[in-house]
C-alpha cells in the first residue's frame, strides 16, 4: 500500500500498521532524524510521543521510537542507535515538550540527546547515574537506596527577587509536583517544575505479561483516564493480533469515554468556581458528578469504569432500561449544567478572577505543542475523535470547540461546551446502540507484532505503543498528555500573582500520575 502523501513526502519506506485509527511505521537513521522532525513540524505535525528501548538481547542496539502526528495521521519512526555510544541529536527546538522526554529516556535507558540540559528529570537520586532502569539486564529486585539529590534549579537574580518553594509534599491529597516561583513581590517572573516523584516504572512493569493481562495495567496508570487508556491499550493489543472488536463494543467504549468525560469536566468545574471564592459552584457541581458516577457503579460495574474495556470488545452489556438511564440523566444534567453556566457567567467576582488570568497565546501553545482542552482553550483544534475515519465517532459528528483567549476562563468555557457535547452524545449513544455481540475472542499474534493506540481522553491524546512476542509484552509504552501541557503552566503563570497559581493550575487539571510513568 503506497503511503499518504504527508507520510510519503518524508522519503521513507513507511508500512501502515493495523488500527482503529490511521497509523504508520518506518525506520531512519539517527542522522536522518532531526531533518525529519523539522519537515514534519513545517507541515503542521507534531510529537505525540518519544521513547526508548533496549534491543541488545536481540543483537541490536537500542531504539528511539517516535510517534508523530501528520495530517491526522500517527506515524511511528524507529531510529536504531548504537549500543556503544547511543546518542540522537537534541529534538527540542524543534518540538519543545521533546526536553522533558529526552531527559527521562537518560534516566531511565541510558540513551542521551545531544542537549544542552543533561539535568536529571526522573531519578531523583534513586539510583547511581550510571544505572538505568530500562535496560534488560536490569532487574527490579535491585534498589539501592535514595541519596540526597541537590537539584540545580535555574536561578532568577535581580533586586527584590526571591524564590517560593511550593511542594513537593502539599497540604491536600493531590500527588507530590514541586514548584519554585521566582517572584518579585507577589507577581510570578518564572516558575520551574520539578516532578517525576510518583515514578513507577510502568513500561518494565507490562514486560513479560500476557496481551490480555495487560489491560488490567493500562486501566489503572492514570486513574481519572482509565477508560481511555485501556481503550488505547485495547486499540494497540487488537492491531497487534488482527482482532477487529464487535460493532456494539466500539459504541460502548464511545460511551463510557463519554462518560469519564462527563465525570471529570463536572469535577473541575466545580473546583474551579471553589478557588474562585464560589464554594456553592463545588457543592452543585460535586453533587451532579457524584450522580454519575453512581450510575457508572450500577451500569458498567465500577464508579470509574475500571476494567470495563478490554481488548476485543468491553466487559458487560447495557440493556434497553439501562440505556434509557444512562439518556435520561443525560438530559436532567443538560438542563442543570445549563443553569449552572449562567451562575457562573453573571457571576461578577468569579469572572473577575477568571477573566485574563493564566494566560497562554494560541501561538505560544502552538509552539509548545498543548493538546487537548488547554490546546483548545488556546486555539488549537486538535481531537482525535475527529480524525477521519476512527469509528463510531466518524458517526457521531463531535463539534469541536476552541476559544482563543487563553485564560482561565477560556479553559471553563472549552469545560462547558465539551460537557454539553459528551450529555449530547450520551444520549444519542444510548438511543441508538444496536444489537449485537459485545467482545470478540482474542487470538495470540504467531511472532513478533506491533500495535498502536490514540484516544482522545478527557485532558487530551492518550497514546499506547505496544511490541509483542508470542502472545507477551516486549515493550509498552503509554503516553500522557500532560507531558506536552506541565511546559506550558509554567509560562501561563508569568505576570501573575501568586495567589492566583491554584486557579491556574486547577484550570489546567494536569496528571502527576500519567507523567511520571
Amino acid at each position: 500500500m503506497k503511503p499518504p502523501a504527508a507520510i510519503g513526502a518524508l522519503g521513507l519506506a513507511a508500512m501502515p500498521i493495523r488500527s482503529a485509527v490511521p497509523a504508520w511505521h518506518a525506520r531512519a537513521e539517527a542522522a536522518q532524524l532531526r531533518e525529519l522532525c523539522v519537515s514534519v513540524a513545517a507541515k503542521g505535525g507534531r510529537l505525540a510521543a518519544l521513547w526508548g528501548a533496549d534491543e541488545r538481547d536481540l543483537g541490536e542496539g537500542f531504539a528511539l521510537h517516535l510517534a508523530l502526528i501528520v495530517d491526522d495521521l500517527l506515524f511511528w519512526l524507529t531510529v536504531p542507535l548504537p549500543a556503544e555510544a547511543p546518542v540522537f541529536p537534541d529534538l527540542a527546538d524543534v518540538f519543545p515538550a521533546a526536553g522533558r522526554m529526552q531527559r527521562a529516556i537518560r534516566d531511565l535507558l541510558g540513551v542521551r540527546a545531544t542537549a544542552a540540559d543533561q539535568r536529571p528529570w526522573l531519578r531523583h537520586a534513586a539510583w547511581p547515574e550510571d544505572v538505568f532502569p530500562l535496560r534488560e539486564d536490569f532487574g527490579l529486585e535491585n534498589w539501592y537506596g535514595a541519596a540526597v539529590e541537590q537539584y540545580p534549579f535555574v536561578a532568577v537574580a535581580g533586586d527584590g527577587v526571591h524564590e517560593i518553594p511550593v511542594g513537593p509534599v502539599h497540604a491536600g491529597i493531590i500527588e507530590p509536583g514541586h514548584f519554585r516561583f521566582s517572584v518579585v513581590g507577589e507577581k510570578v517572573l518564572r516558575l520551574e517544575e520539578r516532578l517525576g516523584y510518583t515514578h513507577k516504572a510502568v513500561d518494565k512493569l507490562f514486560a513479560g505479561r500476557a496481551v490480555a493481562a495487560g489491560a488490567e495495567l493500562a486501566g489503572r496508570i492514570s486513574g481519572d483516564s482509565t477508560v481511555a487508556y485501556a481503550w488505547a491499550y485495547a486499540m494497540a493489543v487488537e492491531g497487534a493480533t488482527g482482532v477487529e472488536p464487535p460493532s456494539r463494543a466500539i459504541w460502548l467504549r464511545a460511551l463510557a469515554l463519554e462518560r469519564e468525560r462527563i465525570a471529570n469536566h463536572l469535577g473541575d468545574l466545580g473546583y474551579l468556581g471553589n478557588d474562585g471564592g464560589l464554594a456553592f459552584g463545588l457543592a452543585q457541581f460535586m453533587r451532579l458528578k457524584e450522580d454519575v458516577l453512581r450510575l457508572n457503579a450500577e451500569l458498567l460495574g465500577h464508579r470509574y469504569m475500571m476494567d470495563y474495556v478490554i481488548p476485543g470488545g468491553v466487559e458487560r452489556n447495557i440493556g434497553r432500561h439501562g440505556c434509557d438511564e444512562l439518556a435520561e440523566q443525560s438530559e436532567r444534567l443538560a438542563r442543570e449544567v445549563r443553569v449552572l453556566k449562567d451562575v457562573y457567567d453573571d457571576h461578577a467576582g468569579l469572572q473577575d478572577r477568571f477573566l485574563a488570568c493564566g494566560m497562554l497565546a494560541p501561538a505560544l501553545a502552538r509552539k509548545l505543542g498543548v493538546v487537548g482542552l488547554a490546546g483548545r482553550a488556546s486555539g488549537q483544534p486538535f481531537d482525535a475523535r475527529v480524525v477521519p475515519g476512527f469509528a463510531p465517532y466518524d458517526r457521531l459528528g463531535v463539534e469541536l470547540h476552541l476559544q482563543t483567549t487563553g485564560d482561565v476562563a477560556a479553559r471553563v468555557a472549552v469545560r462547558f461546551a465539551e460537557l454539553a457535547e459528551s450529555l449530547r452524545l450520551v444520549q444519542t449513544i444510548a438511543g441508538d446502540l444496536a444489537p449485537g455481540q459485545i467482545a470478540t475472542p482474542l487470538k495470540t499474534a504467531g511472532g513478533r507484532a506491533r500495535g498502536i493506540g490514540w484516544v482522545e481522553g478527557w485532558r487530551g491524546e492518550v497514546v499506547i505503543a505496544l511490541e509483542c512476542d508470542r502472545g507477551l509484552i516486549r515493550r509498552c509504552h503509554a503516553h500522557d498528555p500532560s507531558w506536552q501541557n506541565w511546559p506550558a503552566l509554567e509560562h501561563a503563570v508569568i505576570g501573575n500573582i501568586v495567589p492566583d497559581f491554584p486557579l491556574i493550575n486547577k484550570s489546567f487539571n494536569l496528571s502527576y500520575s500519567g507523567h511520571d510513568l
